[in-house]
């Protein structure tokens, strides 16, 4: 008996516009909350940071997840991959995030007040 040697590929173009639009959208969200400012979101504070501050980067990790959970086939992949990848990643940025905003707010705090003492 002979095997059939040839192989259909399915169209991946109704996900590619699929992706396309979900990715234009919150890049049109966040754009939007950029030039309009919502006087909420920037008067109210969550964590000693602006909650407009807070959804950017809950919006951009959002868009850095779904680029490649989609575009780098990790949906394909096995759940400990994918564990190790998000994980990993997710670990790093938080850390990354922490250090920016811990140093930030210091160098702010002595522009501010010219000095300021770290008493531990």
């Amino acid at each position: 008996m002979a095997h059939s040697t040839t192989h259909q590929h399915e169209s991946n173009t109704k996900r590619i516009w699929f992706v396309f639009a979900l990715l234009s959208v919150v890049t049109i969200v966040e754009v939007i909350l950029g030039i309009v400012r919502p006087e909420f979101l920037i008067d109210t504070h969550f964590l000693a940071m602006r909650l407009l501050n807070w959804i950017f980067i809950i919006l951009t990790l959002y868009k850095a997840y779904y680029i490649a959970w989609a575009f780098m086939h990790l949906e394909g992949e096995t759940k400990g991959l994918r564990r190790a990848v998000i994980w990993t990643s997710v670990f790093l940025i938080s850390y990354l995030m922490f250090i920016l905003l811990t140093e930030g707010d210091y160098i702010f705090d002595v522009f501010k007040s010219n000095h300021v003492a770290w008493d531990f």
